[in-house]
């Protein structure tokens, strides 16, 4: 809201209105979406490829050169390509992001973040804001859409995960290693890449675990891993494990619940244990980090009582547990944080 000097300076037309921010926030809907039809109709490969005009690209994606046109310049105007007169061209900072061409792809992600199912959550904002959350939680027992999140957000998540396992575990270490709601796997399976004594045991619901499984056996760990299917609130997860990774997982859920899972991950662990937490964390003012603030949001959609936690939410969590002293580490480039705790004796 507006004080009196702000009025007074835009009476005096020294702060203008800006109508077009507010248009552009109204209508950012169609960027997701335009950006997904790119990556449907495999743009950015055929500009990786040389097609880098609006008719080159028609032909090459099976379209017109009007709606490639329009597309194209679309995208420009967003900052996910360059145009010099007719001619597009990828940038250096996403461009390998969304060539299906590149080792980095990762486009598959849009499936799940323009997924109906997750979309509809958002419908009524004002509704979530006075209930302080969704109605319906996405956990239900195997939903779907997990199987969905585990195919398609992979990708994603392949370099935080392949950063933790360096801080985890020292190669020719045994190690055992619980990967709880372990979804597509990646952080228990680059463990397991990067120290070829580790053991991991992937915890999910059943038809999630068949994605680890999976790609598990894709990525040459068949014969070092076991599962525990069913709630991580409710199955025996055993005992005396070396480390537990908690990928994404403590954002769906409110305080006093993980407090009840954080309690039952360090029983699980051995004295001295190690605990690694791998969430979007945001500062003490929730505006900073970007990604970590702008996640609350996420979880008010997505979730009854979930959150973004500050670090010192989560290091009071895991104290109030039976952990030692918790230490934040940066997962840079990745926009996530990987905060470690011991299991105390």
């Amino acid at each position: 809201m507006l004080n009196g000097k702000a009025w007074s300076l835009l009476r005096l037309g020294c702060m203008p209105l800006n109508p077009g921010r507010v248009h552009q926030a109204l209508t950012s809907y169609q960027l997701a979406m335009a950006l997904k039809g790119a990556l449907d109709l495999g743009v950015f490969t055929a500009i990786s490829a040389g097609a880098t005009t609006a008719d080159a690209l028609a032909l090459r994606c099976k379209a017109t050169a009007k709606g490639m046109r329009v597309l194209c310049d679309y995208l420009t105007v967003q900052g996910f390509l360059s145009k010099s007169g007719d001619a597009y061209a990828l940038l250096e900072d996403t461009g390998a992001l969304l060539d299906q061409s590149s080792p980095s792809y990762i486009g598959s992600v849009a499936s799940f973040f323009t997924h109906p199912v997750m979309v509809r959550k958002y419908s009524d904002v004002a509704a979530l804001v006075r209930n302080g959350g969704a109605t319906e939680h996405t956990l239900a027992p195997n939903e779907p859409v997990w199987v969905d999140f585990a195919r398609y957000m992979a990708p994603m998540f392949a370099v935080p995960a392949r950063l933790v396992a360096a801080q985890v575990t020292e190669p020719g270490v045994p190690a055992r290693v619980l990967d709880i709601a372990a979804g597509h796997g990646l952080f228990g399976i680059h463990v397991g890449l990067h120290n070829p004594a580790a053991e991991i045991t992937f915890q999910d619901w059943p038809n999630v675990l068949e994605v680890a499984e999976e790609n598990a056996v894709k990525m040459g760990l068949a014969d070092r891993y076991r599962t525990i299917p069913g709630s991580a609130f409710e199955v025996e997860l055993g005992r005396d494990y070396d480390v537990a990774l908690l990928p994404n997982f403590l954002h769906h859920f409110d305080f006093a619940t993980n407090l009840t899972l954080l309690r039952r991950v360090h029983s699980a662990l051995k004295p001295g244990g190690l605990a690694a937490v791998i969430e979007f964390v945001p500062n003490d003012d929730r505006i900073s980090p970007p990604d970590g603030a702008l996640f609350a949001m996420r979880m008010l959609g997505t979730t009854p009582s979930g959150d973004a936690y500050t670090f010192a939410e989560i290091a009071r969590m895991l104290r109030e547990t039976g952990f030692g002293g918790a230490e934040a580490r940066s997962l840079a480039p990745a926009h996530q944080q990987l905060i470690l705790a011991q299991r105390e004796e």
